[in-house]
């Protein structure tokens, strides 16, 4: 009898596939494609099943793991995601491979770069993450700086890993070492995984760089496995949900180019911070600071606006150049913009600080250029030629508000403190 685990051919009335057995009951038997995607095949079509490997799960120990002399040490601090993990076919889910000896044996070119130490700090989506996890990741970083690492690698889920990345930059301060946060779009069981290129590229800048002491993101810089990027922590946003290339740099150029292949490191923009002397610093976030982030569209309605009534901080992301919101009436379909001209006037009265992005994403907020934006700086909005992604924005208001009191931060706000804020924009493709 076939076990989940086994390799298997299924033939049915139109045709034959091979793939490993999942865990699954029902209607539908379910193997993982060579591809790594599942298929699911309606049983009553199924008119013979071969067993093509026996699956044998592993029973070895790990292995200790030596250490090389002269060989930097890279950290590498797991918080869950895709890229240290793969499929547990007893199970049908992905569990995490946290341990060297483990990273070793995914990604082995990594003991010819570093002495990996390698932890788990948590095994979660990045959507569950909060502000709490954040100043935690900050702990652990600053446990293994003391320790002496050189330079430390985070695992990352994807989806909310420029949020983080944000945070990070924000709140660990005198940096001596590198921080690279590393995600994967595709897991490490699939043949297109982006995993092993993204960690090897990051482990590999990490050991080529003697002044280079700043938090960034390391992910695909191409469709293909030929080179990576390292991102400013702060000005990088995904951009896509699926593509392996999906990170970009925003308003600014990447730091650097790496192809591990080549031994190659092209730097593309210095302007990254230097290793510090000073003691590490780390300024968390308030845990229990509430910050919405709201998008303009058409159709709105003051009470909309209202839900956030008790606020600390509201970051709108409006339209265009001037983050532009309907604050103005024009005929009697646009009555409701009176009411959310006053629904944002009392927010920033009752102490709210809201402030202005704009949603597309790119180019700078310029609220000068039109009435609207006139307007809106007379409601109290504040972020006038500040050019952060809204996500970027979100994360420095939730930080200024929780180390800074409140009638500083409309001026911190639009000053550049870590690299969010840019002097020129650059453009790439």
């Amino acid at each position: 009898m076939e076990k989940p685990g086994d390799i298997i051919r299924v033939f049915t009335t139109s045709e034959a596939v091979e793939g490993i057995l999942m865990p699954n009951a029902g209607e539908f038997l379910v193997i993982k494609l060579s591809s790594g995607y599942n298929l699911g095949i309606d049983r009553k079509k199924i008119t013979k099943i071969e067993l093509v490997q026996k699956y044998f799960p592993e029973t070895s120990k790990p292995k200790e793991v030596a250490q090389e002399n002269g060989l930097p040490t890279i950290s590498i601090l797991h918080t869950g995601g895709t890229i240290a993990s793969k499929v547990d076919y007893q199970t049908g889910g992905v569990i995490a491979r946290y341990s060297p000896d483990e990273l070793l044996g995914m990604f082995p070119e990594l003991s010819d770069i570093a002495n990996i130490k390698s932890r788990l700090i948590s095994n979660m989506w990045s959507e569950d993450m909060n502000f709490a996890h954040y100043n935690a990741l900050a702990e652990e970083i600053r446990a293994e700086i003391k320790d002496g690492t050189d330079g430390i690698i985070v695992t990352h889920g994807t989806d909310t890993l420029h949020y983080t990345s944000a945070a990070l930059n924000f709140m660990l301060q005198n940096l001596p070492v590198p921080v690279l946060l590393v995600g994967s779009q595709r897991s490490s069981d699939r043949g297109s995984s982006d995993a092993g290129l993204n960690l090897l590229s990051a482990a590999y800048f990490i050991s080529k760089q003697k002044d280079f002491a700043d938090v960034a993101v390391c992910m695909h810089g191409g469709i293909d496995d030929e080179w990576c990027l390292i991102l400013p922590g702060t000005k990088n946003r995904k951009m896509h949900s699926s593509r392996r290339d999906a990170f970009r740099a925003v308003n600014v150029l990447p730091y650097a180019r790496v192809n591990f292949h080549e031994n190659k490191i092209q730097f593309l923009d210095k302007t990254y911070r230097k290793p510090m002397k000073d003691a590490l610093r780390i300024a968390n976030f308030r845990k229990n600071i509430k910050i919405g982030l709201y998008k303009a569209h058409p159709n709105m309605y003051a009470a909309e606006l209202e839900a956030f009534k008790g606020y600390d901080g509201l970051i709108l992301e409006g339209y265009g150049i001037a983050g532009n919101f309907p604050v103005n009436k024009i005929d009697e379909n646009t009555k409701e913009n009176d009411l959310i001209a006053a629904a944002i006037s009392n927010l920033s009265k009752s102490g709210a600080i809201v402030a202005a992005t704009t949603q597309t994403i790119y180019g700078s907020v310029n609220l000068n250029v039109y009435q609207t934006g006139r307007k809106m700086q007379d409601l109290g909005i504040i972020g006038n030629y500040t050019d952060m992604t809204p996500e970027t924005a979100y994360i420095k208001l939730a930080w200024l508000l929780s180390n800074y009191p409140k009638d500083q931060v409309p001026v911190l706000y639009v000053k550049n403190i870590v690299g969010e804020n840019s002097s020129r924009l650059e453009f790439s493709e």
